[in-house]
């Protein structure tokens, strides 16, 4: 199989004969920052956008790459490769009024104007929780829908394949990151539970709770292609670098400068996906890995963004972010970059997400009050059940999405079922709850 290599410039460029040539141009400094932002480029990109009269697209890309080499603000990362180089980033324009926005916004004890109360709170990370679970599941090829997997999650039902097994297993790290995990510190035995989780019932059971050996030959390829994108360090080199990489994981003051958690957590994310330290499931752990990083650090509102779902987006530039960053001279800004354009998408489609939900059907709602007195929680399974017309629930699959307790979810639904909107029919042990057609003409 093939092995992919990064295009890069054939010509040999004297750096001070281009420089000199660069400083003739007034507009310089314009061409260079085109290079940097609102994306930081490499060679096959930056090759096709205006360059300064009197250079090559080689000498610009040769100067751009001086410049960034050069820069006060490019600083070493605890990453390193198998010959010993560490991995380098440099703030790109914009970063800091970022960081600082998701300060203000997205961590420590500040309220957010996202959330009005402990129930809506509770609503908001059940559903990031289920869709970071789904995507980051389908980047790695559960194929299967969203709405399917959701809907699964949401009724408890016994997943029938191993993309479902893939989506509830990732289902189940989260919520444990979410409850226990992100109060407890990085360990060996912590990333081989998180691992076993991750992939159990979709492996051999011989794969899990250790880390790959060389003799399985674990590459990343392309399935349609057959082109390798990444191969993996050596065994000894990775159960070397994973001391390593949890004494960065929890924050070691006397071998590792302070790093802001969310550039430090893009870190971890990509350490772990360069180490491939599994036979499977390696970028699952990796995304969750990073959410367990900022939880920890009190960034509680990332529990909202499902940052995986906007990543499948765009799954040939999150790769393309590693290869950049491995095959660019270690350069790792490539990878933040990418994961911080990509943040600020998530961010800015939950505030959307947020705003409709508190726009749409407020007659409905009004009405749901005034007429029925029904509270926020059977307001929002109407919703629910009015948008998945086949769909079901039980009291307990109630009580866990609503985070209330049983004897709480069956008067809600019992209080449903006697107003006509919803039936139920005992089956077995099982008591599941459908909509009625009353709902459909509450919205209409």
């Amino acid at each position: 199989m093939e092995i992919f290599k990064l295009p890069k410039p054939t010509a040999e460029v004297e750096i001070d004969k281009a420089l000199e040539k660069a400083f003739k141009n007034a507009d310089f400094s314009k061409y260079v920052e085109s290079a940097n932002q609102p994306q930081y480029l490499y060679w096959d990109k930056v090759r096709y956008k205006p360059i300064p009269e009197g250079l090559s697209a080689d000498e610009f890309w040769a100067l751009t790459k001086f410049l960034r080499r050069i820069s006060p603000n490019r600083a070493k990362t605890a990453v390193r490769d198998e010959n010993g180089n560490n991995f380098t980033w440099q703030p790109t324009p914009g970063l800091d009024y970022f960081l600082h926005e998701v300060d203000m916004n997205l961590g420590g004890l500040l309220e957010s104007g996202w959330v009005a109360d402990e129930a809506t709170r509770h609503r908001f990370i059940s559903r990031g929780i289920m869709e970071e679970a789904i995507a980051s599941s389908q980047l790695e090829g559960a194929s299967t829908t969203r709405k399917v997997a959701k809907r699964m999650l949401l009724e408890k039902r016994k997943p029938a394949s191993k993309a479902e097994k893939m989506i509830v297993n990732n289902y189940r790290a989260m919520l444990d990151v979410e409850d226990r995990l992100k109060n407890e510190e990085m360990s060996v035995d912590v990333l081989l539970n998180l691992h076993r989780t991750l992939v159990e019932n979709t492996v051999n059971s011989a794969e899990l709770g250790r880390f790959r050996r060389d003799s399985e030959g674990i590459h990343i390829v392309d399935g349609r292609t057959g082109i390798i994108y990444h191969v993996p360090p050596k065994a000894q080199f990775l159960r070397k670098e994973i001391k390593r990489f949890i004494d960065y994981a929890n924050d070691d003051t006397t071998k590792h400068q302070f790093v802001h958690p969310l550039i430090k957590a893009i870190i971890l994310h990509f350490w772990i996906g360069y180490l491939h330290p599994f036979t499977d499931g390696n970028g699952r752990l990796a995304r969750t890995i990073f959410y367990w990083y900022l939880l920890r650090k009190g960034y509680w509102a990332f529990s909202y963004l499902p940052l995986s779902r906007v990543i499948k987006g765009s799954p040939a530039q999150y790769r393309d972010a590693y290869v950049y960053s491995e095959q660019d001279d270690n350069d790792l800004t490539y990878f933040i970059d990418y994961n911080i354009r990509k943040i600020g998408l998530a961010r800015d489609q939950f505030e959307r997400y947020v705003q409709r939900k508190q726009t749409e059907n407020r007659k409905m709602v009004e009405l749901a009050r005034s007429k029925y007195h029904f509270n926020d929680r059977q307001i929002q399974l109407l919703r629910y059940f009015y948008r998945n017309v086949s769909a079901i629930t039980s009291i307990r699959t109630y009580s866990h999405v609503y985070g209330v307790s049983i004897i709480t979810a069956r008067k809600d639904l019992e209080g449903l079922e006697r107003a006509g909107f919803l039936t139920s029919q005992k089956i077995g042990r099982e008591r599941p709850f459908r909509a009625s057609e009353k709902v459909a003409k509450l919205f209409s």
